[in-house]
């Protein structure tokens, strides 16, 4: 499975949302994604050093550090000197050039409000917006409507009302494969709010290699990271920045398959006798953890017990794709547990194992996150489905009760065109779901 990039959304996302312009003939605006409604007026508000930004309302903290950061940035694009250095909490002289307004202070996570109206006149920028994340949006959009003409810099005068059509929009980074920084991270995470996007997925056990730390079980990733993993307290300042921008993190785990990384310190998981050593090849591999043993869950209580205090999202990847079953098929004990259990594949196998891990992950709090291999009968319908193989699998899931996301159609490091991503929408017009469904 291709993953290095961009799956996305619950829904999904898509940077191109519908959108209405109050007059075509209009200059355009260069926005990503386009907002919900768009009313272009005549005039622009001229940008000089004594622009002031005051914040009222409920705001959460994080709100006075994205205004100090977005005034930042536009001083670096413009060069312009502002006299306002720090928006802090005294800041909330309402006569202010740049008036930011919250009824609420929002929390990062799944389906919290990120709406906001941004209006533009000659003499004032008012942001309204009904929590901290959505004026941390809006902010984002009034960078981008920085322009420039022969007199300096200025904003167009508009009014925009802007939501977001899916509540989960998202960027996975593989950092198994090709282990990343915590820099780099938090450069993509800037990047992320630049555009709207609100889940960071990462994708950190995979063959060839396991990318965190446990303290429980610490070979995992002394023996099956080559040294290179993020450390809890990396981690949660990787959270830490990500929330600031309003930005889940997702961790993924990947299992039954995809776990040689795993099986590098902890053989004993494995289907069949090791030695096991981290994968440095790239495919599907034969490796799988046994889910006939009970150590097996005992083993994963402990480490996604570990892992759910750790991340704070509610919702927690299990992978749960490309397990070929070879190993499965090469195992007599495992032949035996099928035959006494009347287990008569190894999906009903993989079936039996997800269900399992299923009570761990209620135990811990966390809600359940897989790819479409996981959606097997006899599955619980309170877990997500994301789709990597294609939108059948998605209108399949929506179908039979399950929330889903489709990733499909959106992967970076196939090098397709960007129309080709631009133009796959995850609900189109045709689209066979019901309005209950969607």
């Amino acid at each position: 499975m291709h993953r290095v990039s961009v799956k996305a959304m619950l829904v999904n996302f898509v940077l191109v949302a519908s959108f209405t312009f109050a007059d075509d003939s209009k200059m355009k605006l260069n926005l990503m994604p386009v907002p919900a409604q768009v009313s272009l007026q005549t005039g622009q508000f001229r940008l000089d050093s004594t622009l002031t930004i005051a914040v009222t309302g409920q705001a959460d903290p994080r709100l006075y550090k994205g205004a100090t950061r977005m005034l930042r940035r536009l001083s670096g694009r413009t060069g312009l000197f502002f006299s306002q250095d720090v928006i802090t909490s005294a800041a909330t002289n309402r006569a202010a050039k740049l008036a930011i307004n919250c009824k609420r202070a929002g929390k990062v996570k799944l389906g919290e409000s990120e709406s906001y109206q941004l209006r533009i006149s000659a003499e004032k920028i008012d942001l309204e917006a009904e929590t901290d994340l959505g004026a941390l949006r809006g902010l984002e959009t009034l960078l981008q409507l920085l322009a420039a003409d022969e007199k300096g810099y200025y904003f167009p005068q508009v009014i925009i009302n802007d939501e977001p059509r899916f509540p989960w929009r998202g960027l996975l980074i593989d950092v198994c494969r090709h282990f990343l920084p915590m820099e780099v991270i938090k450069r993509n995470l800037d990047a992320m709010a630049a555009v709207k996007l609100n889940v960071l997925h990462l994708h950190l056990t995979e063959d060839q290699g396991f990318r965190i730390e446990s303290k429980v079980y610490p070979k995992l990733h002394q023996m099956g990271s080559d040294g290179f993993f993020f450390t809890h307290e990396q981690m949660r300042e990787i959270i830490a920045y990500a929330d600031a921008r309003g930005i889940r993190v997702v961790p993924e785990f990947d299992m039954p398959g995809h776990v040689t990384s795993w099986l590098a310190g902890h053989p004993e998981l494995a289907t069949l006798p090791g030695p096991y050593r981290i994968e440095r090849k790239y495919g599907i591999m034969d490796p799988a953890l046994d889910p006939t043993k009970e150590y097996t869950y005992k083993f994963l209580d402990a480490f996604l017990g570990e892992m759910a205090k750790l991340f704070p999202d509610e919702y927690l990847h299990i992978g749960g794709d490309e397990n070929n079953g070879k190993h499965w098929d090469q195992s007599p004990s495992i032949a035996k547990f099928k035959a006494a259990n009347g287990i008569k594949d190894n999906h009903d196998l993989q079936t039996y194992f997800n269900k399992r891990l299923l009570q761990i992950l209620t135990k811990h709090g966390k809600k359940m996150v897989g790819w479409d291999e996981i959606l097997q009968p006899g599955m619980p319908t309170n877990i997500v489905i994301q789709s990597w193989r294609g939108q059948e699998a998605l209108v399949q899931s929506a179908q039979q009760g399950y929330t889903g996301i489709l990733s499909n159609g959106y992967y970076i490091d196939l090098m397709q065109p960007a129309d080709f991503h631009y133009l796959n929408d995850p609900i189109p017009e045709n689209s066979p779901l019901s309005d209950e469904q969607k």
